[in-house]
């Protein structure tokens, strides 16, 4: 089976690199790149294609709602899911109008793995 691409996206490095080690010790041949920004996801995507999108909601320019928007037509069959500690109602109910997941933060290693779960089936 081939190694699942995933793409990170939130402008806290720290958030990157905890989500990417999670990631990673389960499974160290998967692809996980980086975005700090919507815009820079996007242009990521289009080259990376990948199975599994995470983003934070609160980031400078393009937000991570509108950005999973974006994404979810560039990508219809991609995993698509906010990680984010804003938990404002209106927040969930755009993710769920829009087809993304949902998951709130903290970053944990059970939280990833519910996440990559719809990949290792």
């Amino acid at each position: 089976m081939k190694p699942s691409t995933v793409l990170i996206v939130d402008d806290s490095r720290v958030s990157r690199m905890l989500t990417r080690q999670h990631i990673q010790v389960r499974h160290a041949d998967w692809v996980v790149e980086e975005a700090a920004t919507g815009d820079e996801a996007i242009a990521k995507a289009k080259g990376l294609q990948p199975d599994l999108v995470l983003l934070d909601v609160n980031m400078p320019g393009m937000n991570g709602v509108d950005a999973a928007a974006a994404l979810r037509v560039m990508l219809p069959n991609a995993h698509i899911s906010l990680l984010t500690a804003n938990v404002q109602a209106a927040t969930r109910q755009r993710a769920e109008e829009i087809g993304v997941g949902f998951m709130e933060k903290p970053i944990t290693a059970e939280r990833i793995a519910q996440l990559i779960a719809p990949l290792e089936a």
